[in-house]
């Protein structure tokens, strides 16, 4: 059972209080009683000495492994610093092969390559392969490991392969002919529900879904996600069965692209996922967006300038430029948040791109105008000037409307011309709608007061 918030405090003062007073009896049953992913959870919040203690405390192997799967990087590199090889690959060894890969990744490569050497040959060669693809493509993340028989087999055969086999996640089975070409797939339901002499020719379905070793990540999450599978076969490029990915996979990946886009959106970067959080990383990432931003704002203070002269027969024009500005990059931001979004998970594409414009567009006109007659309303009751109510009242639709168009817009452009749109929208929408709302404000006031 997963536990709450509370429940992990809990938890966590629980150890830090036996590690104190030394109770090692009871610090070895509470962490064998423990799953490894709610130990991972509070490894962070634990100095080096009492992880390692930690560690050293857990009985089983499995558990073991499941908290290598869990930790963090720096964490994981603190634990096994002083470990011996053997015993390191002792506890990769009851690993998924998919997860061996991806812990080998985060070694140096002469620590890798002397635990390959270390491991049994058939395990070390599987591992060797997955490490030749990149991380972030269906070949770094797929598992090597599944159940792939030919067409002429039979149901009877099939099961006794499913039951001789240590498979992960055996959703499916994967038919082949004799090159290792994938022909067909079949559920396991299928399979049980046949009579055991029905060959797999008769009962399997020739329409896959599957992804090539290059594909990016995130598009085999998309289809997974669209096919409501729970695994993906991959192909190399010749159509051969090499693996699969499975649906435990998708969900990481999932999260995973989600905190990046998060992040680029925020200025900070992808290296904020896996990294160790510091001031000076926080600083280098966030940087050029926010000279980006300040550049923005020195464009909006020359048009303020540019309309000192009209501002100062009307000083009330100033008291309403921060609520505007800040309206219309409210509105900006929360586009851009969707398209970008959409975009990312599929939802929204290049094509629909005067769609989305235009109901983007309507969105913010609309709202825009609520706002507007509201603001209108109180300036013309604060200050009894009509012309000024009418005048912050437009100057609230246009700005919102604007800001929804370019909110909308820049991301659509960016995904045009293969720019990330999560890195470059952010800073732009608010430097547009900052510098657009004042002079579209000013302008509008310069036509209606002076």
């Amino acid at each position: 059972m997963m536990l709450s918030s509370e429940s992990t405090k809990i938890l966590l003062e629980t150890i830090k209080r036996l590690i104190r007073r030394g109770a090692m009896s009871n610090l070895r049953k509470i962490i064998n009683k423990t799953h490894a992913a709610d130990l991972a959870l509070i490894f962070r919040l634990l100095t080096p000495r009492e992880q390692k203690l930690i560690f050293d405390l857990m009985e089983r192997t499995e558990q073991k492994a499941e908290l290598f799967r869990e930790v963090e990087h720096e964490h994981l590199v603190n634990v096994i610093e002083d470990m011996p090889p053997e015993k390191i690959v002792e506890i990769l060894h009851v690993m998924p092969r998919d997860d061996v890969a991806d812990i080998l990744e985060k070694f140096d490569k002469e620590q890798t390559r002397y635990i390959l050497e270390l491991m049994r040959e058939e395990d070390s060669a599987k591992v060797k392969g997955l490490l030749r693809y990149d991380t972030k493509t269906a070949g770094g993340i797929m598992s090597p490991d599944f159940i792939a028989l030919t067409e002429n087999a039979t149901a009877k055969e099939a099961i006794a392969s499913l039951q001789r086999e240590n498979i992960e996640m055996a959703f499916y089975l994967y038919v082949v002919d004799d090159d290792m070409h994938l022909v067909g797939v079949i559920s396991l339901r299928q399979l049980v529900l046949v009579p055991p002499e029905t060959k797999l020719k008769e009962i399997m379905s020739t329409d896959i879904v599957s992804v090539q070793t290059s594909m990016d990540q995130e598009d085999v999450a998309k289809i997974v996600a669209r096919y409501n599978l729970l695994a993906v076969p991959v192909v190399d490029e010749n159509n051969k069965l090499v693996g699969i990915v499975t649906v435990d996979d998708v969900i990481d990946i999932i999260r995973e692209e989600a905190t990046e886009d998060i992040l680029k959106m925020a200025g900070a970067g992808e290296e904020f996922v896996a990294g160790p959080y510091s001031v000076l990383k926080s600083i280098r990432k966030r940087i050029p967006w926010l000279f980006a931003s300040w550049i923005g704002g020195i464009i909006a203070s020359y048009v303020i300038k540019h309309f000192q002269h009209d501002l100062n027969k009307l000083v009330y024009l100033a008291a309403f430029m921060p609520i505007i500005m800040g309206m219309g990059g409210n509105v900006g931001n929360q586009s851009s948040t969707i398209v970008v979004r959409g975009l990312a998970t599929g939802r929204l594409n290049v094509k629909q791109f005067w769609q989305i414009i235009s109901t983007e567009l309507s969105t913010g006109f609309v709202l825009g105008f609520i706002y507007g007659t509201l603001l209108g309303m109180f300036a013309n009751f604060q200050y009894e000037i009509w012309a000024l109510g009418l005048v912050v009242g437009l100057g609230m639709v246009c700005s919102m409307t604007l800001a929804a168009a370019v909110g909308s817009f820049l991301p659509l452009i960016f995904m045009r011309f293969h720019v990330d749109p999560a890195v470059a929208t952010g800073p732009f929408v608010s430097t547009a709608t900052d510098v657009l709302s004042m002079v579209l404000y000013f302008n509008i006031a310069k036509m209606l007061i002076f």
